[in-house]
């Protein structure tokens, strides 16, 4: 979408090769965070995100903020890490 959409907003900067971003929920993990703050709910669906720029290959995850949504944090760390072979 980013190198797509650049020249419609005056831009010719490409930022990266390859991006894609895979969103989703875990039912165990969501109704813990949400049973405990129905507000976590704004986080939905999490996501794990994939770039590439010069070959180089980044992967990740935001991170949330302190107490019930630490879960989340340590869910999506260990699928990154899985995913780097980790």
């Amino acid at each position: 979408m980013l190198n797509r959409t650049g020249a419609d907003v005056g831009s010719d900067v490409k930022i990266f090769d390859n991006a894609d971003i895979f969103l989703f929920c875990s039912a165990v993990v969501s109704r813990e965070v949400m049973e405990a703050d129905p507000m976590n709910i704004a986080h939905c669906p999490y996501n794990i995100f994939v770039t590439e720029m010069d070959g180089e290959v980044m992967i990740g995850h935001r991170t949330y903020p302190e107490g019930p949504m630490q879960a989340v944090e340590t869910l999506l760390e260990g699928l990154v890490q899985e995913a780097v072979g980790n």
